[in-house]
């Protein structure tokens, strides 16, 4: 049985919602897509709008692994600019800059993509950034920078780029309580924008798949490889709520796993070198005074890594930690130690926000799935499609370092790659990326009735078309009830009894999903409620 605290229920129960995993015995697909957070779902998106015969897979939930726990922000790519501990580096390392310049044009690709297609999705924040008068970044560098930003271009979403005077800077929130103002030289300001909901632009590809005619399985696990022809893969998969097991083909197998990447590499024939090197990084959530409702700032702190103080709806948050990360996979979450640190950073850069551990609202943690690499004990900021026919497994492709904001034009390349070697077997249809989030026509009861709105049809909407399988589901990953102040905990059994009847669940298991949700806030945010 599956062991988290998302779900604890049996498998005959189970059964009676989700379509056996024996429905694709013997099965052959073109294509299968293993790993259901971002890039996997563009990825099965792209090849079945391309006409390939897909099969989607994830072990947990869409979108519950690293897609969920990012910074949320969808980013003009200035990051990728950015040499490092020194301003030289990129004159000295003319590859790492080569390889920014790619990134970034990938961010910026992806931003117009995104504010065009799901504006509905996405917050504009207007990002502050101290240039403080001994940093190792000057005024003309960020000019610099945006100037370079604006060729490769923006896709008609402006910058929003502008420096303030620090004069300026003392008159707005957040910004006049800045660490040593007398040494700020300039603030340099430009418009970022923020996933409101980043689960839910990861289902919506998972779902965008099903409608091009792709199969999406969650909670369904790939426990071995094999290959049994040229290029045909033989794959045993697995319920992770019944442990039943069936096994499929695939001429190709294309790895999207995340962090998970080498656990499934290890399970084919062949030895493959290590791929993904992870980060932990952490985030608080906590709230600040009226005044700073919108407000953000960013800086590099005393290990040089940025952060941010960012809005969410009317409180804030700020991460991200930057730690190499080896534990357990299946078990990531911030510590005490963790939010210690960040709390101490906060107070050193802001050091009139009097913020301690008992203004945290909740927490969360995530892993990034960094490209691995010599001499990068953090990872690199590149991403890589690996073709793994070199180290004995052909057929199979693995994707590494691809963040969530350029999800999109990463399924477009791993579509690309596997045209290159096969051609689908049906035939093209064009991409909607327009969201499914179900539309709330105000007459339906509210089960969270603050910002954002979600209905009791919203909810049951989900349950009945959207593969979800747990509250947990539900709450975080088809409508955004998680990630309000009370982290959906004060609708929890709402919720439940409101799709009892479109899952199956009876009052022992509306009280085990209540249960296990309660048990998921605790322990992966923190909250003691």
């Amino acid at each position: 049985m599956i062991q988290s605290h998302e779900a604890n229920f049996a498998g005959e129960e189970a059964k009676a919602v989700r379509v056996p995993l024996s429905a694709l015995q013997g099965q052959s697909y073109d294509v299968l897509v293993i790993g259901g957070g971002a890039n996997g779902a563009s990825t099965a998106q792209h090849l079945a709008a391309d006409g390939y015969k897909v099969l989607l897979v994830e072990k947990g939930d869409f979108a519950s692994g690293s897609s969920s726990r990012s910074s949320r922000l969808l980013g003009n790519g200035m990051h990728y600019l950015a040499g490092g501990h020194s301003p030289w580096d990129f004159i000295l390392k003319p590859r790492r800059f080569l390889s920014g310049c790619r990134m970034a044009r990938f961010a910026l690709s992806s931003r117009a993509q995104m504010v065009k297609t799901v504006p509905e999705l996405l917050e504009k924040v207007k990002f502050c950034f101290p240039i403080y008068k001994d940093s190792i970044y000057k005024p003309w560098q960020f000019d610099a920078g945006m100037n370079l930003l604006r060729l490769f271009g923006t896709g008609g979403v402006d910058l929003g780029y502008e420096r303030i005077t620090p004069d300026e800077a003392k008159r707005r929130p957040l910004l006049k309580w800045l660490r040593d103002s007398d040494k700020i030289a300039s603030v340099a300001t430009f418009d970022h924008f923020q996933f409101r909901w980043p689960e839910r632009i990861v289902v919506d590809a998972a779902l965008g798949a099903e409608k091009l005619g792709a199969t999406i399985r969650n909670y369904t696990e790939a426990v071995a490889l094999k290959q049994v022809g040229d290029q045909l893969w033989n794959v045993v998969l697995q319920d992770r709520f019944d442990n039943t097991r069936t096994d499929i083909n695939a001429r190709i197998v294309m790895n999207m796993a995340g962090i998970w990447i080498d656990q499934v590499n290890s399970r084919g024939p062949s030895k493959v070198s290590r791929k993904i090197t992870g980060t932990k990084g952490i985030h608080i959530a906590f709230r600040l005074p009226p005044e700073c409702r919108g407000a953000s700032v960013t800086w590099q702190n005393r290990h040089n890594e940025h952060m941010y103080v960012l809005p969410w709806y009317d409180y804030h948050y700020v991460g991200p930690t930057e730690v190499p990360y080896e534990g357990n996979l299946d078990d990531i979450h911030p510590t005490e130690s963790e939010i210690a640190w960040v709390i101490d950073e906060v107070r050193h850069m802001l050091p009139e926000i009097p913020l301690k551990r008992e203004d945290v609202l909740y927490a969360w943690a995530g892993v990034r799935p960094w490209t691995s690499g010599p001499n990068a004990p953090k990872g690199l900021r590149i991403r890589k499609l690996h073709d793994l026919g070199a180290e004995g497994m052909p057929g199979v492709m693995a994707l590494t370092g691809g963040p969530l904001m350029s999800h999109r034009s990463a399924g477009a390349d791993a579509s690309a790659a596997v045209a290159r070697v096969l051609k689908p077997s049906g035939e093209a249809r064009p991409i909607d990326y327009t969201s499914n989030r179900f539309k709330d026509d105000g007459v339906s009861p509210a089960l969270v009735n603050s910002e954002p709105r979600i209905s009791v049809a919203e909810i049951r909407h989900a349950a009945a078309h959207e593969h979800a399988a747990t509250l947990t589901d539900l709450l975080f990953r088809r409508v955004p009830a998680g990630w309000t102040e009370q982290m959906g905990l004060q609708v929890a059994r709402t919720a439940a009894e409101a799709v009892s009847d479109i899952l199956g669940w009876d009052e022992a298991r509306v009280a085990a999903e209540i249960d296990g949700f309660r048990k998921h806030v605790q322990h992966l945010h923190l909250r003691g409620e």
